[in-house]
């Protein structure tokens, strides 16, 4: 967090947190309630957005938050914490919205419409949709041979199974695990819309 933004919360530790005002979309970007229309705006200002991004956190209930100043603002989630994105295409890298590289990939899970679920330091984190195309080149059965159209088609769909199938960045390799979207907040321990 910013010098600035733990100053704040020393001088002031009792301000009320604020709910229901800021969101996270399936594409890592921001949005904020507008005061007089009531519906989110998505914030545009590169300053902010960056702010937003290195005062980001969860707190021990797996509710995501922007520290601002000495004001925890929780976040609503349209899916996930975070949203990773390739920032290297061999071996295959990852980053989060917020810019964080990623040095450790401990899991990666599709879910039943074959979107990735990706776990690292950070956190979980979906990837990001137009990066889904070059990571699901990544899935390969045990013997390291890529997955065909048609069993790549099944593990899309609900009944598809990953036994045998393997995520390799390049670098390490990691069994794929089915989940659904629905079940992924309490396997990781994040809440959607966090309440009071």
């Amino acid at each position: 967090m910013d010098p600035s933004v733990i100053r704040a919360m020393a001088k002031w530790p009792n301000v009320p947190a604020v709910f229901g005002w800021l969101a996270l979309d399936r594409r890592g970007q921001w949005s904020i309630k507008s005061a007089t229309a009531a519906v989110f705006e998505r914030v545009a200002n590169t300053k902010l957005i960056e702010f937003i991004g290195r005062n980001y956190a969860h707190d021990e209930r797996g509710r995501w938050y922007f520290q601002n100043g000495p004001q925890r603002v929780y976040v609503k989630l349209d899916y996930a914490p975070l949203v990773y994105r390739i920032a290297q295409a061999h071996p295959l890298a990852f980053e989060t919205h917020t810019g964080a590289a990623c040095a450790n990939l401990q899991s990666v899970c599709m879910d039943e419409a074959g979107n990735l679920l990706l776990v690292t330091e950070h956190g979980p984190g979906l990837l990001l949709d137009r990066d889904l195309p070059r990571a699901l080149e990544a899935l390969s059965y045990a013997d390291g041979h890529v997955l065909d159209e048609e069993r790549l088609v099944a593990l899309i769909e609900a009944d598809g199974d990953t036994t045998e199938v393997y995520f390799n960045t390049g670098a390490a390799s990691l069994p794929l695990v089915r989940i659904s979207a629905e079940e992924a907040p309490q396997r990781f321990g994040y809440v959607l819309e966090p309440q009071p």
